[in-house]
């Protein structure tokens, strides 16, 4: 299993990109996992819903199984947020785990920049930024540039810089 970062302040086209990025990996015979960071809190569930109520009275952690997915959700309930690698422990068999967010991991990542959204790059001051997509910064030391039309590229770099988990 390897692992490759999705990087970008919010409002870049990260997620834009992954919706391109996800198919092309796929349609070269890859499965494809996603780990997202969000800074916002998440509700996955619906109240008034058994599996709600239940959390709601305690459980630390609710699985759903339906028909045709199955979800796990647990509560920190004060707890730290648990780092990347003891996510990436948690998620199932797969070629490739895309991660979008966790700007302090040193793994390999693709900036998403766009001057008109007016937030300045991450780059150079997150670690592990090794190309960005987007507008080309005016740097000389700027690490490689993609457009974010050329989807092949963008995917043969994934493939070679990812980075095997527990790496």
């Amino acid at each position: 299993m390897k692992v490759f970062g999705i990087a970008g302040r919010s409002g870049m086209g990260k997620t834009t990109l992954l919706e391109r990025l996800i198919p092309a990996l796929r349609a070269r015979g890859l499965r494809v996992s996603l780990i997202k960071h969000s800074h916002k809190d998440i509700e996955v569930d619906r109240p008034g819903k058994d599996s709600y109520r239940l959390r709601e009275a305690g459980c630390q952690e609710v699985l759903l199984l339906g028909r045709t997915r199955w979800a796990l959700m647990h509560e920190l309930r004060g707890d730290t947020e648990p780092d990347l690698d003891y996510l990436l422990s948690r998620i199932q068999d797969c070629d490739l785990v895309l991660v979008e967010g966790f700007k302090g991991g040193d793994f390999p990542k693709l900036e998403v920049w766009r001057a008109a959204v007016g937030k300045p790059m991450l780059w150079p001051e997150w670690p592990g930024i090794v190309a960005m997509v987007g507008d080309a910064p005016d740097l000389a030391d700027a690490p490689p540039h993609f457009s974010a039309a050329e989807l092949a590229p963008l995917v043969e770099l994934v493939l070679q810089e990812a980075r095997e988990v527990g790496a």
